[in-house]
């Protein structure tokens, strides 16, 4: 039998809330973390869910075991023929990962979805929607919405955002998105009142229909090419949050980057611009070391006019910020034009930007030991991200880089990592392209590492070197800073930047312990 197709287009969330999903049979697609998340949304708001994911039942155990017991319907490994599961099903809902459009989605699945698609647009009767986790939460979300995309700086940027604006006690901020919390589990509890800032990645804004209230751009350069194909068609992607951002919201843009200034025609709604330079009219920027507005607008959900500032603009100073680096300033100008733009006192911005000292795997400090610091940046993966986190700290510099290649030209990074780096610490399947890219680039010092760990000790030991012939008080920087992604090593960026922090933690308690057995042999004799 099959069931009344849902119409997301009438779908709000009050109707969700009154029952509007009760009884359906919905299917979900991929149990990894958005797929977790709508399956216990769509059945505690009354759907019958089925699950399908090509693996098997036992490598999803630990998935399984975050439905927390629901009564939820399994199709799992390579027998399962994708289609059967939605046969008869009122919606598909699919996790970011999985999409007809591109060809990283697994082929078989990917050409069931391309057909789904097709029967759904052609209006052949029962052909259920298909709609991502994004998208849904967009599309139901009562509250405003800040859209935070880009190549590099989006979870920064987002996470600044989130900061500042919770200094607001009357409207509630919520983060979440490609950082790495579904949202649409956090449905039922957001009202007009909340303020919810969604990080969005390249691969959520194909699917989305809905854009957010404001549009945030960090840059937009190249990355993800197995996915796209080509740097024209990745750029296609991240500017379609621009082109549906809310007239009456706004878009914020990055003057220094020429794709995302582009932007500024796109659309109706009123553009806010930033730069690390003096700001343009109704825009932010850098003015004799202290950040400035010049008249930014407040959203008219905020009251209209122009947002308050100190004597002429001034927010904040750029050596209060607490995060380090020219790129970090770039992020904290855009997370900033947010903040005055949602009415938050400049007084509570540059309390809440000072006080914001960055987020896990970007450039994440981990500790110091005898003189060397160790920075932990695993969501370093794109050679931009990585030059900028290169020149955010002052020599000498040690670099630990290597993974899977992502298909994208180094040559640019090994030039700034001759001219920059001290030495680097090889690791994973590129660490022998990585190594030639740098010695080719005139970088004198190099060693190659089987593991994170002996990584950690040898980029410890060249820090040293460097610090040699330092001056007193001079620290050495180890950066952890990959430019590949991890996936030769690693289950995620997340599992390697926490491997980095406790090979560091490691370190640290065998310097401890060696210092301990020296005081001991001293009190002996």
């Amino acid at each position: 039998m099959t069931a009344d197709v849902i119409d997301l287009d009438a779908l709000t969330l009050d109707a969700v809330k009154a029952g509007a999903l009760a009884g359906s049979p919905v299917t979900v697609l991929g149990l990894a973390r958005s797929g977790i998340a709508l399956a216990r949304f769509l059945h505690d708001q009354g759907a019958r869910v089925t699950v399908y994911d090509g693996r098997s039942a036992d490598q999803l155990a630990k998935a399984i075991d975050q439905l927390g017991g629901r009564p939820i319907t399994l199709a799992a490994g390579p027998d399962v023929d994708p289609a059967s599961t939605w046969a008869g099903a009122a919606l598909v809902a699919t996790s970011p990962s999985i999409t007809p459009d591109y060809n990283t989605t697994e082929p078989r699945l990917r050409g069931r979805l391309q057909a789904l698609v097709a029967a759904h647009a052609a209006g052949e009767p029962g052909a259920p929607a298909l709609v991502s986790e994004s998208d849904l939460f967009l599309r139901l979300c009562p509250a405003p919405t800040i859209g935070v995309t880009g190549t590099k700086g989006k979870t920064t940027t987002s996470s600044l955002i989130h900061a500042i604006l919770s200094a607001d006690p009357l409207h509630p901020a919520i983060l979440g998105g490609n950082i790495g919390t579904p949202l649409v589990e956090r449905l039922p509890e957001l009202t007009p009142d909340h303020r919810v800032v969604v990080e969005l990645s390249e691969l959520q804004l194909p699917a989305l229909s809905r854009g957010t209230t404001v549009a945030v751009y960090t840059n937009v350069t190249s990355d993800h090419l197995d996915r796209h194909g080509s740097v024209e068609a990745y750029r296609r992607t991240k500017r379609r949050l621009a082109e549906m951002v809310d007239p009456d919201g706004a878009l914020v843009l990055n003057l220094e980057d020429p794709v995302v200034g582009g932007y500024a025609g796109l659309g109706t709604a009123p553009v806010v611009l930033y730069r690390n330079d003096a700001p343009v009219p109704g825009g932010i920027g850098v003015l004799d070391g202290w950040i400035v507005a010049a008249a930014v607008e407040r959203l008219p959900l905020a009251g209209g006019g122009v947002a308050q500032a100190g004597p002429g603009g001034a927010i904040m100073p750029t050596d209060e910020l607490g995060i380090p680096g020219r790129h970090n300033l770039s992020n904290a100008l855009a997370a900033i034009a947010v903040g005055l733009m949602f009415g938050i006192a400049p007084d509570a911005i540059r309390t809440a930007a000072a006080a914001f000292t960055g987020v896990e795997h970007r450039l994440q400090p981990v500790g110091i030991v005898d003189g060397v610091r160790f920075v932990n940046d695993s969501q370093g993966t794109q050679p931009d991200a990585v030059i900028a986190a290169l020149r955010a700290f002052p020599a000498p510099v040690v670099l630990i880089a290597g993974g899977r290649d992502k298909g994208v030209d180094l040559t640019g990074l090994a030039a700034v990592v001759g001219e920059t780096a001290y030495a680097a610490v090889l690791v994973g399947e590129s660490g022998p392209t990585l190594e030639g890219l740098f010695r080719d680039a005139g970088l004198a010092r190099t060693a190659r590492a089987e593991t994170l760990e002996e990584a950690v000790t040898t980029a410890d030991a060249l820090a040293h070197l460097a610090l040699g012939g330092a001056a007193p008080g001079t620290l050495a920087t180890v950066l952890m800073s990959p430019a590949a992604a991890s996936f030769d090593m690693f289950e995620d960026y997340a599992a390697r930047g926490r491997a980095f922090t406790a090979a560091v933690g490691r370190l640290a308690a065998d310097r401890e312990d060696a210092r301990e057995a020296q005081r001991q042999a001293g009190g002996a004799t």
